[in-house]
């Protein structure tokens, strides 16, 4: 795997160096080659998205599940693949390591490892985060596979008091342990949002785009500073509105008329044609 995933993974380090690029998110095989022929220069998976299309909640998916939809989409596309790899599956740095090393073994060019215990909304202990960000560090060390290892901080997922002031610290330690890339899903204002790249800079910062500040531009957030625009599980999300939508006319209403704006089945075929 190592020379085949290679040259994604310099691909996807120099993405991060200079400019501003947007990293869609798909949650299967055919949204993540659709969004390749679109041109997108990199793909992110989505936990949720994929754990939603499995009938789970995010969070819900055991590691092997993760790893074996991981390596689906980074085998379906020529494009670098971040993985979303929650908290690594594991409490502990040690644990944290070993998996990373299976992360990096299905081909990705980077992965995201956030501070977030998934147990009752709660962040991990401060010192015990920056551990698991250093445990995932030295396991992409040892590999001898330079992908991107991004340092997530959930303040603003879970409700924090003072979730800027959270990230900020929490950030900036991560950058010190050893994060390539930082990441606070959540944040929506633009200055606050220009105060976490100026307290990471040089290394880049990635922000997340979804319904909640959708207002938001890729022009904007480049003026910002920001390095990398994730959308998370937004697209899975206006797949299934516009499925619950149309789901709930005809069960409703007994009328099909959103099916009108539905995607040409002859453009999919094509599109997958030589795919499987």
């Amino acid at each position: 795997m190592k020379d085949a995933q290679l040259p994604a993974v310099t691909t996807f380090r120099a993405l991060h160096q200079s400019g501003c690029f947007v990293l869609p998110n798909p949650w299967d095989v055919g949204t993540a080659i659709y969004l390749e022929h679109l041109g997108f220069e990199a793909l992110a998976t989505t936990s949720a998205g994929f754990a939603f299309s499995r009938g789970k909640p995010d969070g819900g998916v055991s590691l092997d599940e993760m790893l074996r939809h991981i390596g689906e989409i980074a085998a379906a596309t020529k494009l670098p693949v971040n993985a979303d790899f929650l908290n690594g599956f594991a409490d502990e740095p040690e644990a944290v390591a070993r998996n990373t090393k299976l992360c990096i073994s299905e081909g990705v060019a980077g992965l995201s490892i956030e501070d977030n215990t998934g147990n009752n909304a709660a962040l991990y202990e401060k010192n015990l985060a920056v551990d698991r960000i250093r445990g995932a560090r030295n396991a992409i060390d040892d590999s001898g596979i330079p992908v991107v290892l991004t340092g997530r901080c959930e303040a603003w997922l879970v409700g924090s008091a003072n979730p800027l002031r959270v990230v900020l610290e929490r950030l900036t330690s991560y950058a010190e342990a050893g994060a390539d890339c930082l990441y606070a899903p959540g944040v929506r204002q633009p200055n606050e949002i220009e105060q976490i790249v100026k307290a990471v800079a040089p290394k880049p910062v990635n922000v997340l785009v979804s319904g909640f500040n959708c207002e938001l531009t890729v022009s904007q957030l480049a003026d910002l500073g920001v390095r990398r625009i994730s959308v998370g599980s937004g697209l899975a999300l206006a797949a299934w509105g516009t499925f619950i939508r149309a789901a709930q006319t005809i069960q409703q209403d007994g009328a099909f008329n959103l099916l009108a704006q539905n995607a040409a089945s002859a453009e999919l075929n094509e599109r997958f044609r030589g795919k499987s």
